[in-house]
């Protein structure tokens, strides 16, 4: 196969906001290295996390390509060994970095086949969201029925899938989330209890939290918000609960001294995806978890947009300023 030398991708020189992501036309395509696949992109993923190496609150060596997931056909194969018997026209889902382009260079041993059945979109729109949430929901805090669970950012791309899984497993789920379309959009997913942070009886919504539970408080809590949640999020879980920090849509935790979390017992993690699938079985375990709910229907995806690559300046603005419901997608 004949493949250009260059290609289209987002390149960000230095840190900053949505502006510092240049958009190119002639940056060189990869060439695939032992243990790596060259893949075509046909969709990549937005997530936040991309935020947060593009303003540099997590530091990486610049000039850099954002992104951390695709899907698209292996075009090459570098060389070496192939463990995982991949050929070149296979749809697969990465996981990996520099997806804001037309090729990506990735690990073979953090890809996978996609299969029949299920669009590229739809993996997308719930691959690193959807494996982030079942590793927190089974491995972080191990949810069970009758749970009383407290979701924030409900409506967000990890959010909206959390929702599903919680009351997939019987959970009774708190979700928040900013404004009547999402608020109304979480109930529609089965939240017992969906609390608008932006109304007047929302800004109160730790008072709420405890009202629901009868004054106990929740059995986890699971924030990907951080800065403006956490103090709340501290007060409204139980006392032997646990609370699960994974994302900082509005800033980082400040350091937490630990005297804080000692009255009522409370267990705090701060877990990372890759973490909990360092090794290709774990990978496996949980992408075909995911893949079997999506297929079965259990588990539905959203996609809020999919932007042209072109467009990613528009897309980082309205992620960061709360625009989206669900998973946003560039084209490349």
């Amino acid at each position: 196969m004949s493949l250009p030398s260059t290609m289209n991708a987002v390149v960000i020189e230095k840190t900053g906001g949505p502006e510092v992501l240049d958009f190119r036309t002639d940056h060189p395509v990869p060439t695939p290295q032992a243990g790596e696949l060259l893949i075509k992109n046909n969709i990549s993923g937005i997530n936040f996390i991309d935020t947060y190496f593009r303003t540099g609150l997590y530091p990486a060596p610049k000039p850099e390509v954002l992104g951390r997931e695709g899907a698209g056909a292996i075009v090459a194969l570098g060389p070496g060994p192939n463990p995982y018997n991949f050929q070149v026209g296979d749809r697969v889902a990465w996981l990996s970095t520099s997806g804001y382009a037309q090729y990506t260079a990735v690990p073979a041993a953090k890809a996978v086949k996609i299969p029949d059945g299920i669009s590229d979109e739809d993996v997308m729109a719930s691959f690193l969201s959807g494996l982030t949430v079942l590793s927190l929901v089974k491995e972080t805090y191990a949810v069970q029925k009758g749970d009383w669970v407290l979701v924030h950012a409900a409506a967000g791309g990890a959010g909206f899938l959390m929702t599903q899984v919680l009351k997939s497993i019987g959970a009774h789920v708190i979700g928040t989330a900013g404004g009547p379309e999402k608020v109304a959009l979480v109930k529609g997913l089965g939240a017992d209890h969906v609390i608008d942070y932006r109304s007047e009886e929302g800004k109160n919504w730790v008072e709420k939290v405890k009202e629901i539970t009868g004054g106990r408080g929740v059995d986890v809590v699971y924030d990907s918000v951080g800065k403006d949640t956490w103090e709340g999020s501290l007060e409204a879980v139980k006392r032997k609960g646990t609370i699960v920090w994974f994302g900082n849509a509005s800033g980082p935790v400040p350091p937490l001294p630990l005297t804080k979390i000692s009255p009522k017992c409370v267990k705090v993690a701060r877990p990372t995806l890759f973490g909990y699938i360092e090794t290709r079985e774990e990978f496996e375990f949980y992408v075909n978890e995911l893949f079997n709910q999506l297929k079965s229907g259990q588990l539905k995806a959203r996609i809020h947009k999919v932007y042209p690559l072109e467009q990613v300046r528009q897309a980082h603005t309205d992620l960061e300023g709360r625009k989206t419901t669900g998973k946003s997608l560039l084209k490349p």
